[in-house]
């Protein structure tokens, strides 16, 4: 008893330590170690934030767009829409696409090819709406606008063709204003080539493409302020050391999208990389309807995710929103030294009213400053110290009206965290997890096979004892052992299919990678979905033969076995069990099928040569020579 407390106690403080290290790990609050403290001489200079339309400009953010041949018939018209109005009346200083601008779905949205006309569309949207003569529009590629592509060349690269940007590759852009100029660094992490779905979702960045961004890096240091934008979040970006979260340290912010909120489970994923740079996903376009407009108002970064069509739209730029501050590269004593509060206000109807309160009492109405700025004087001295509230209430002459309020703080090290659901999903390297997973769950299959193999048989006859005995029976029977200890070995290490991952470009998928016309794209969703299938199918397998098989050795059969009193509903669902996990596994041969082709469905061990393994083998279980034991090391049975 004392030895099983001790243990629990041990047990108790290896969690407790497990979860304190997580916990830090995702601690995105900044810490003067971390941060640096404010720029004092940048943020006690002057400009400050006042009365005018100085030193501001604003931008705006749309991604995951996919325009669709087959689904949703008013994504194109919304989207005209929102190129022709929505930015007409913003009138932003330029426009972030990042990514996924066509959907390259097949109509069952199984498989994944290049449509020319959702291209053209997409085009045509861009020429009609004019959208190009009254912004800069910058356009990047997603990982749909890969698919299915072979080189950067090929005459399926579409973007190339109807892109607004047309640039192949990160680059740097630097928008020049009349108070300095702002760098914009593109990181493209794309592959090339570019596989059919599923097998495109993560993004690879290679030596020389980083070398690339570190060359970005150093130029955006002699401009105002840094923003680093692309498509992938940086946790589904597989990249060389150290990484390219501390690639992009300088800046203030990373643009992204790609998550789609996880199918509207996580509508805000926002968070800060250890050394300060937010990262900030977009929700998409494509079903949700949503765009950013950013901010750049005395260096001080601030922006809004907004609605399609949802009226009037506020964003507060002075003070700044205490979550999303970066005083090693802000200059937060700007904030102190102001004037005014600043509020950009939009609208499709003139705006009639901006109310301002902090802490719950009024302040004011804010006036026009000229274009969508609203300005409101405050006095900074008030709120030195703790968080504060800031709400906002602008009105239309339309009746609508819409509220902001966020927090802000004028006391430096009192930045609040973000939580840890979004902290794990955009800091974690996704790939690395995927595959310290697989390696732990093949091993963990690899190692039971062959240690029962040759530890002795247990004379017990408790639960956990019979569980020895049927891993016993399956390791010592030769058939059972070899096929089994086979296909977890091909599932690790073998290739999976073998075929068509290109039109017209034959290659091989394993867990490690993937292998294109002598091109290697190291593995990073291969790892994800190597842990479905050994979670899914290989381990339940297992365990299903050792069952049958105990309960041969029992002296029972597959018909007699139903009988037994009180017993069959649970054997009905372990049967029932199986019976769902071969069905599942034979819609995976039907989905590599339906987008590989023919030549991967016959030559795919981890897939339809498994689902046949695995019907031979459970039949085996039922139909052959009852395995016997004849003593506590070997077992006599037949295979």
């Amino acid at each position: 008893m004392l030895k099983l407390l001790g243990a629990l106690v041990v047990l108790g403080l290896a969690l407790a330590c497990i979860t304190s290290w997580v916990l830090d790990s995702y601690d995105t609050a900044l810490h003067p170690a971390v941060s640096g403290g404010d720029d004092g001489s940048k943020g006690s200079s002057p400009p400050f934030p006042g009365d005018e339309l100085h030193n501001i400009f604003w931008f705006v953010q749309v991604s995951d767009i996919h325009i669709s041949r087959f689904h949703d018939p008013r994504r194109i018209p919304d989207f005209e829409k929102f190129c022709t109005d929505t930015v007409e009346l913003i009138k932003p200083a330029l426009v972030l696409a990042t990514g996924d601008l066509t959907d390259a779905k097949t109509e069952s949205k199984v498989g994944s090819l290049q449509h020319e006309v959702e291209w053209q569309a997409y085009h045509n949207v861009l020429k009609r709406s004019r959208v190009m003569e009254r912004t800069k529009w910058i356009d990047i590629r997603g990982n749909h606008d890969a698919f299915n592509i072979m080189s950067l060349d090929s005459v399926n690269n579409y973007y190339r063709k109807y892109s607004a940007n047309q640039k192949i590759g990160s680059f740097h852009y630097v928008h020049n204003t009349p108070f300095g100029n702002y760098s914009f660094v593109c990181v493209d992490a794309t592959l090339t080539p570019g596989p059919k779905r599923p097998y495109n979702f993560f993004g690879i960045l290679n030596q020389t493409q980083m070398d690339l961004l570190n060359t970005f890096r150093t130029e955006s240091m002699t401009t105002n302020q840094s923003i680093w934008f692309g498509h992938y979040t940086t946790s589904t970006i597989v990249s060389p050391s150290p990484g390219v979260r501390d690639m992009m340290r300088a800046a203030v912010a990373y643009l992204c999208g790609h998550l789609h909120t996880l199918g509207g489970l996580m509508p805000v994923l926002h968070s800060r990389h250890p050394l300060g740079t937010l990262e900030l996903e977009l929700g998409d376009w494509m079903d949700n309807r949503r765009y950013r407009v950013l901010a750049f108002d005395h260096d001080l970064l601030s922006f809004s995710d907004l609605q399609f069509e949802q009226w009037p739209a506020a964003l507060i730029t002075n003070p700044k929103d205490a979550q999303y501050l970066h005083p090693g590269v802000e200059p937060l004593g700007r904030i102190r030294r102001s004037t005014h509060i600043r509020i950009l206000a939009f609208s499709e109807a003139p705006i009639t009213a901006v109310h301002v309160s902090i802490d719950g009492e009024s302040l004011g109405t804010g006036r026009p400053a000229g274009g969508p700025l609203y300005v409101l004087l405050w006095d900074p001295s008030l709120y030195l110290a703790g968080l504060h509230t800031i709400k906002v209430k602008v009105e239309d002459s339309a009746g609508r009206s819409v509220v902001r309020e966020q927090h802000f703080t004028l006391e430096d090290g009192l930045t609040p965290s973000f939580g840890f659901a979004q902290s794990f999903i955009l800091l974690t390297d996704h790939y690395i997890l995927g595959r310290a997973l697989f390696i732990f769950t093949v091993l963990l299959n690899v190692v039971v096979l062959v240690a029962f193999r040759f530890l002795r048989l247990p004379s017990s006859k408790a639960l956990s004892s019979q569980i020895c005995i049927s891993l016993h029976l399956i390791s010592k029977m030769d058939i059972f052992y070899y096929s089994l200890l086979l296909f977890n070995l091909c599932t690790a290490l073998g290739p999976w299919f073998i075929g068509e991952l290109i039109d017209g470009h034959g290659g091989a998928c394993f867990a490690f990678g993937v292998l294109i016309d002598g091109h290697f794209l190291e593995g990073s969703r291969t790892y994800v979905f190597g842990v479905f299938q050994l979670v899914f199918f290989n381990i339940p397998l297992t365990s299903y033969l050792c069952w049958s098989l105990h309960h041969r050795c029992s002296g029972n059969t597959l018909r007699s076995h139903f009988v037994r009193p009180g017993r069959r509903g649970r054997t009905l669902a372990v049967h029932l069990f199986m019976l769902l996990l071969l069905s599942w596994q034979a819609h995976s041969c039907w989905s590599l099928l339906r987008t590989y082709g023919v030549t991967a469905f016959f030559l795919s061990p981890v897939r339809t040569w498994a689902l046949g393994l695995a019907v031979v083998l459970v039949y085996r279980a039922w139909t052959g020579p009852v395995p016997l034991f004849h003593d506590n090391s070997k077992s006599n049975s037949s295979s």
